[in-house]
């Protein structure tokens, strides 16, 4: 029978069957295209980048006017001379040179401000990684320890330094008692003294401060796989090649990032010695800080102020770029 009556086959390319099946369906009685993926993921996409947008607006808006205006404002305060209450004249660098090359105190307060970082950290780093290392022992009460060292971090540094004011006091003080106790001397006299009054400083720094370390260090110590101290004690290795072979490089991420942030927060202290010395005896516990705040709020030399403050910035971010630019010769990411 001839193939044109009847049914048509389905068979090769061409037949009706073939015809019906490669055709595209057909989309609604209107007849209009269906709208691509690629257009309907960039339509959304936009929405929620607007979206995203309207919820950072808030935050955005708070960081421009409270940070990024004032951060320009007053490094633009910096070049003029305005006494706060008069009229700002603009003077260029000269408030900088004055600051470098006339200011008779100016170096002597960096001096200072160096001798509390290097105590400081170094005292605030070997405290702290003491008694993580202790804490992550089999000690009991582990967590009220740690509680009772943390806790000095959280309350108010005025307070504690008002609690330390006491302490030192020459006479009936707490460690002039002890000192009397147990040398038959008061012991220094820590406040008045231009010898002892930036140690007094740093270790009541280091008292109030060690405990942020410490956390740290006791995360990242018990971050540290166990198998690690197993196969060195099978090994034969004792406590202390433990320590130094597995413990310090497994810990010198964190170690960095202790380093990093007590140097800056260092650079920055003002509320110890404001409280304790007032930065006295004469400039021998006068940081930079507060030496700002002297010439700012004091003595109302607001441009000469934002050049120390510019000055302090710089040098944090020295030492910073230092540390991050050294990091990569003693920094074990494992």
């Amino acid at each position: 029978m001839s193939a044109r009556g009847g049914n048509a086959p389905s068979g090769p390319e061409g037949s009706p069957m073939t015809h019906a099946m490669v055709s595209p369906a057909p989309t609604e009685a209107t007849g209009s295209p269906t709208p691509s993926p690629r257009k309907r993921r960039g339509g959304v996409g936009r929405r929620d980048l607007a979206s995203a947008l309207g919820f950072l607006a808030p935050n955005l808006l708070g960081f421009l006017v409270f940070t990024i205006i004032p951060i320009g404002a007053s490094l633009l305060l910096a070049f003029y001379e305005w006494p706060l209450l008069g009229d700002a004249v603009f003077t260029g660098v000269d408030n900088f040179v004055r600051l470098f090359t006339q200011d008779p105190v100016f170096w002597q307060i960096v001096g200072n401000t160096l001798y509390f970082v290097v105590g400081y950290v170094l005292l605030n780093l070997i405290v702290s990684l003491t008694m993580a290392i202790w804490l992550t022992s089999h000690v009991k009460w582990k967590g009220f320890l740690r509680f009772v060292f943390f806790l000095p971090v959280v309350s108010p540094m005025v307070a504690n330094a008002v609690v330390w004011r006491l302490l030192y006091t020459p006479d009936d003080g707490l460690i002039a008692w002890l000192f009397q106790t147990f040398t038959g001397t008061s012991g220094p006299n820590w406040l008045g003294s231009s010898e002892w009054a930036m140690p007094a400083v740093i270790l009541m720094s280091v008292w109030a401060g060690f405990g942020y370390n410490m956390i740290i260090f006791i995360a990242g110590i018990e971050g540290i796989p166990s198998s690690l101290y197993e196969a060195a004690a099978i090994d034969g290795a004792g406590w202390w090649s433990r320590l130094f072979r597995i413990t310090l490089p497994m810990l010198t991420p964190s170690l960095f990032f202790a380093t990093v942030m007590t140097i800056i927060s260092s650079l920055q202290v003002f509320a110890q010695p404001f409280i304790l010395t007032g930065g006295g005896p004469g400039s021998s516990t006068t940081t930079l800080v507060f030496y700002l705040y002297q010439k700012g709020f004091q003595a109302y030399e607001m441009g000469y102020a934002s050049a120390i403050a510019w000055s302090l910035f710089v040098l944090i971010m020295f030492i910073t770029v230092l540390q991050f630019r050294s990091q990569r010769k003693w920094v074990h990411y494992s």
